[in-house]
């Protein structure tokens, strides 16, 4: 079988039918309890014994446990993704590089890949349909890019994806680690997706009318949830990819995806004070709901942060793919639909 290049580490009562039948029910009930994790989000703890159970293992023909990192940096920054997994990762854990596993086609940084592509890259990494997926973050960023590639795995439909709550915790609490250089994988055979993602994702033409219907009368009341920082929003600080515009859409709520992470572990915030973030920021959970950043990755820390929160109802929440980053590129000067609250 092909293979795929990851990382080396550096370190009697019953008749006999009955019986069957019910032995059968209980094996199956023993795997299910083996792989399922008891939320989206999930604590050290919960993937460290999960990992010992249902460990990533070649052999195991079993469903298993598969770490995901999914480090990446903006592209004003210095540090690389893949650096960071090669200096401490979590044991056998896999990468999945943001900048690569997208649409190439597109003009903008980080489109949905197409499903060939998507199911190309989990073959590759080794990853099976049946696969439980925890995807996490560096130690650095704590929460910053994982949500992005889980929201990913979960619009192409894979049954069983996780957020570790988070790497940095997982260190601090003393679960191993390690770090080095290439090893391989098996490559699976991962099935194209056979579904449509349009309904979690939004496009440019949706987001203008959006925009374009802000406060008329009659409009549906759509709300766009701005994930970058307050300076880019306002307009007073410049956005990191050169020649872009900063500022926001018409009636863009501002909620910098840090604003839901707890400013220490940046770990996500317990629901009842994501509750309130969203209370008070204004953000009305009968309404649908627009996530945005700047090419689609920290807006997925809102939707995530949402979702965790139980706040709007999951098919009224949709993510803008092609976030700022498009959207600064595309609208007109005429179109009046860049605000700048700062001259």
């Amino acid at each position: 079988m092909a293979t795929a290049t990851l990382f080396r580490s550096s370190r009697a009562a019953f008749p006999r039918q009955s019986f069957r039948v019910r032995s059968c029910q209980f094996q199956i009930n023993a795997m299910e309890s083996r792989r399922n994790l008891s939320s989206y989000l999930v604590t050290p703890k919960e993937l460290a014994e999960a990992l010992k159970k249902s460990p990533p293992s070649p052999i195991n023909s079993e469903p298993r446990v598969i770490p995901l990192c999914a480090s990446w940096f903006l592209p004003n920054d210095e540090r690389k993704g893949i650096d960071t997994f090669r200096q401490q990762r979590i044991p056998k854990a896999r990468f999945f590089d943001v900048d690569k596993v997208k649409d190439k086609h597109s003009p903008y940084p980080h489109m949905l890949p197409s499903a060939k592509e998507f199911a190309a890259a989990m073959s590759e990494l080794g990853i099976r349909k049946e696969d439980t997926v925890v995807v996490y973050d560096s130690k650095e960023a704590g929460i910053f890019s994982a949500p992005r590639v889980g929201w990913t795995l979960k619009v192409f439909g894979h049954p069983k994806v996780h957020i570790l709550n988070n790497f940095r915790l997982w260190v601090e609490e003393g679960y191993p680690t390690e770090s080095g250089e290439l090893y391989s994988v098996e490559c699976s055979m991962y099935p194209i997706p056979k579904l449509n993602p349009d309904d979690q994702v939004a496009s440019f033409e949706e987001v203008k009318e959006v925009a374009k219907d802000y406060n008329k009368e009659g409009s549906e009341g759509v709300q766009i949830l701005d994930a970058r920082g307050a300076a880019r929003f306002t307009g007073a600080a410049p956005e990191p990819r050169e020649g872009l515009s900063s500022g926001h859409m018409p009636g863009a709520i501002n909620i910098p995806f840090d604003a839901v992470l707890d400013p220490k572990t940046k770990a996500f915030l317990p629901k009842e004070e994501l509750k309130k973030l969203f209370q008070e920021k204004g953000v009305d959970p009968e309404k649908p709901i627009i996530t945005s950043c700047g090419t689609g990755v920290t807006a997925v820390v809102i939707e995530t942060a949402l979702e965790e929160a139980g706040y709007g109802s999951t098919d009224q929440r949709r993510v803008y793919d092609g976030s700022w980053t498009e959207w600064a590129q595309r609208v007109k000067p005429s179109d009046n639909l860049i605000i700048k609250d700062v001259e």
